[in-house]
């Protein structure tokens, strides 16, 4: 006997293959859009490595439409949804917020507002680059279980007192420790790209993302973050997209 496939839910299998996003596959699927093997599939159908999926160019032309946004978030926004007060920063995505300097040639409509979601988190008091999309192929690529997408931040310190030359003041062996070495939650920490870009600031390159991991980072090293700022996302830089202003990702760009 022939060993038997395993078999995976069928909008599972279309994400992994880099179609579309699990809740795009069940949307597409519950408007007849997917078939496999020939036929219309059904919602929860399951399916083997074999199989062959089509999907209608209706489904397409859907995906082509859908946006990802690149925001430089001020001070005093959460990333996602409101909380204690504070607004999200999907709210700074209006018309009057958009950056002169875009050359996407992409016009804003109400509609790219609708299931843009961030990409990722960017803490309260950060600032930087931050990802809204409504496409679900950005958001896995980004965010995914399997993601090593490196992301860039400018970390302004203080030692102890010492405000002015930390770099001369910071032992080399906890810079060591803070490229590899450290654990947050229970769990060693992926190695990380750390170096002094001036004497108050260092540059940290992450391919994970825990919770406020650089302030804490710098907790277990005794330094205490004055200032943090992302400025890469993969290929994607911040460039000089002014604070509080967004662009479109370009056709072209790529993270």
């Amino acid at each position: 006997m022939e060993p038997t496939q395993p078999t995976s839910r069928l909008n599972k299998r279309m994400a992994e293959l880099g179609l579309c996003s699990r809740r795009e596959a069940d949307d597409w699927i519950s408007k007849g859009w997917v078939r496999v093997d020939g036929a219309v599939a059904p919602m929860g159908l399951q399916v083997g490595p074999q199989a062959r999926i089509e999907v209608d160019p209706k489904a397409r032309g859907q995906q082509q439409q859908q946006v990802t946004i690149l925001l430089n978030k001020p001070m005093g926004y959460v990333s996602g949804q409101a909380e204690d007060g504070h607004e999200p920063a999907v709210v700074l995505v209006h018309e009057r917020n958009h950056w002169k300097g875009d050359a996407s040639k992409v016009r804003f409509a109400s509609s790219q507002l609708r299931g843009l979601a961030p990409a990722g988190r960017l803490d309260i008091d950060s600032i930087g680059l931050l990802v809204l999309t409504q496409d679900g192929r950005v958001a896995r690529q980004l965010i995914g279980e399997d993601s090593g997408m490196e992301k860039e931040y400018l970390v302004r310190v203080t030692f102890g007192e010492v405000a002015a030359d930390v770099q001369k003041a910071f032992p080399p062996a906890q810079l060591a420790r803070l490229r590899h070495g450290l654990s947050l939650d229970g769990q060693p920490l992926k190695p990380a790209q750390v170096e002094w870009q001036n004497p108050e600031q260092l540059r940290f390159v992450l391919t994970e993302g825990k919770k406020r991991q650089i302030r804490r980072m710098c907790e277990q090293v005794g330094l205490k973050v004055v200032g943090l700022k992302r400025i890469r996302i993969g290929k994607v830089v911040l460039g000089s997209l002014p604070v509080g202003q967004w662009r479109y990702l370009a056709p072209h760009e790529r993270f």
